[in-house]
């Protein structure tokens, strides 16, 4: 029995130190292996499964893919005393753990010395600069002004970019990175992800934004007038040139027309002049008498002429 439970506590031991004497790396990380607080060995930074001495040696893990470091947003003064919200980020790696592990040890450490470093060339790089090199990258010609620039540069300004922000965030990473070395990480990009003005000065801005819209939208509003007033104007004088157009050659056809009836009418009575008289003479009876009318004439009138002979009886 005494020899059983010696084969088992062999067993447990052994697998125990198995297992302490076993590490495994993987892809996304790299390991420093330390003996008593001693770094021994180089690091490994290819996957696969290690050796080390149980309970002796350590190994410390270390990511070995990008990571986050997100910026406390902060208060800024640019170079023409306008003092701006600025929140940055940046994307950072261990490039060599052995460095990483004896001075930061961890990542959160590490955390600790970029936001020292950074912050720092952020800050230092943007009070370097006028607002519009760092909301700006290029000297782009405006319809309008951006967003509040009216109330720290005038609009000639706008053409004299001459850094841009994507030129100030190269410089802030040029300004960290040789800081960042001696602690085994690489500064892979630093971006600014918000800019925002003070509370001090964000009602000013809103307000000379509103009134600039509005002045934009009334001039707009002018011009549609305008041009409203122009397209009336054109419609109506070509609707009165059509309607003169129109009555026009309404006049032209009727005048023909007529002409043409006054031609049959005197080809027709040119056929017979006595008829043409009678006819005509009756229609001045026509409009001229009626039952009411008293007419003086002489028998020998020729106006008369018809009525001869006529006594009133049938």
């Amino acid at each position: 029995m005494k020899l059983k439970g010696l084969v088992i506590i062999f067993v447990v031991v052994a697998f125990l130190l198995s297992l302490q004497a076993f590490y495994v790396v993987d892809e996304t990380e790299q390991v420093l292996v330390t003996q008593f607080g001693r770094v021994v060995g180089k690091p490994k930074k290819d996957p696969g499964l290690y050796l080390k001495i149980p309970f002796i040696q350590g190994a410390n893990y270390f990511p070995k893919n990008l990571l986050e470091w997100d910026g406390d947003p902060g208060q800024i003064p640019t170079l023409d005393k306008t003092f701006i919200w600025v929140d940055t980020f940046a994307r950072w790696k261990i490039v060599d753990p052995l460095k990483f592990f004896q001075t930061v040890n961890n990542v959160t450490g590490a955390l600790g010395r970029l936001d020292d470093i950074v912050d720092a060339a952020v800050r230092n790089l943007i009070s370097s600069y006028p607002l519009i090199e760092t909301v700006r990258n290029t000297n782009r010609e405006l319809d309008t002004f951006e967003v509040g620039l009216e109330e720290v540069v005038e609009r000639k300004a706008l053409s004299s970019v001459k850094m841009g922000r994507e030129k100030i965030t190269k410089q802030i990473m040029e300004q960290a990175q040789p800081k960042l070395a001696k602690f085994g990480i690489k500064l892979v990009d630093v971006k600014i992800k918000r800019l925002n003005y003070v509370d001090q000065v964000q009602k000013s801005v809103f307000g000379r934004m509103i009134a600039e819209r509005k002045q934009i939208a009334e001039k707009f509003r002018s011009e549609g007038k305008g041009e409203a007033r122009r397209i009336e104007g054109e419609t109506e004088k070509e609707m009165k040139r059509i309607t003169s157009n129109a009555y026009r050659k309404a006049q032209e056809i009727m005048g023909k027309a007529d002409a043409e009836a006054t031609k049959i009418y005197a080809d027709a009575y040119g056929l017979d002049p006595d008829f043409y008289s009678f006819v005509k003479t009756l229609d001045i009876y026509k409009e001229t008498l009626d039952r009411d009318s008293s007419l003086v004439l002489s028998t020998d009138t020729e106006f008369f002429k018809y009525l001869k002979g006529y006594t009133g009886k049938k």
